[in-house]
């Protein structure tokens, strides 16, 4: 599973990466920033809860499967 973000929707919640910080960090202006975009095993729990929380749905999860 892989997470991606859709810069033109982030809008600098952070509620992702309040959810997940060990998968999401935030940028100097308070964005979402995904370094390593690929979740480690038994963390997808983590990623969906991120992707809910967003209001703006700009976290996209990416079954491993589709790519």
């Amino acid at each position: 599973m892989k997470i991606v973000v859709d810069t033109n929707l982030c809008s600098g919640h952070a509620r992702c990466a309040a959810h997940a910080p060990q998968l999401i960090a935030l940028d100097d202006s308070g964005f979402a920033d995904i370094s390593d975009p690929e979740v480690p095993a038994g963390q997808e729990g983590l990623a969906r809860e991120a992707a809910a929380a967003c209001p703006e749905r700009a976290i996209k999860l990416i079954d491993s499967h589709e790519v």
